[in-house]
């Protein structure tokens, strides 16, 4: 019985002295969350270094070769560029016709928004050269017709990159300022 009461208590105070891993601060948390305990000059040394390494991360110096390359480009485009068009209209979008518009007419952001160009000016009663042309998810301004017919459209994102093409118009919104 002896054996038996000194095993059981022997367990009790070995479980009731564990601590789990949960409840005890980090080692590089500790001065953060007692205001008596001050770090070593290694742990701030430590910390000054994680801190340098993350503003690093935040700049982007570590992003992926596709991350640079697209912030590179949104750079290149947030700023007033002639061949672009006489309008600054910031940084460019993933759907950019809408913003590709505002860079040669003008407007607020929300003409970023192909559809919102349906609203903008006047109704053109018809397709002319000069009017903007709206579809549903595409926005471009008609610059001459085309032998067969259609319509010379020239539209940025048309394939990722702003070109001039026959376009049949029906059933789009025709605008002019």
């Amino acid at each position: 019985m002896t054996k038996y009461a000194f095993a059981v208590l022997a367990a009790l105070f070995a479980w009731a002295g564990a601590t789990s891993a949960d409840a005890r601060p980090s080692r590089d948390a500790a001065y953060e969350w007692n205001p008596f305990v001050q770090p070593s000059s290694s742990v701030a040394q430590s910390r000054g270094d994680r801190a340098e390494r993350r503003a690093t991360r935040e700049r982007g110096a570590s992003r992926g070769r596709a991350a640079r390359l697209r912030q590179a480009r949104s750079e290149e485009t947030s700023y007033h560029n002639p061949a672009r068009g006489p309008y600054n209209a910031g940084p460019r979008p993933g759907r950019w016709c809408g913003w590709w518009m505002r860079t040669q007419r003008g407007g607020g952001a929300h003409l970023n928004v192909a559809w919102n160009w349906s609203k903008w000016g006047r109704p053109a009663g018809g397709p002319q050269v000069g009017a903007v042309v709206v579809w549903r998810g595409h926005v471009g301004e008609i610059v001459g017709r085309a032998s067969n017919g259609k319509w010379l459209v020239r539209s940025g994102n048309d394939g990722g990159k702003v070109r001039t093409r026959a376009r049949s118009v029906a059933g789009a919104v025709f605008r002019v300022g």
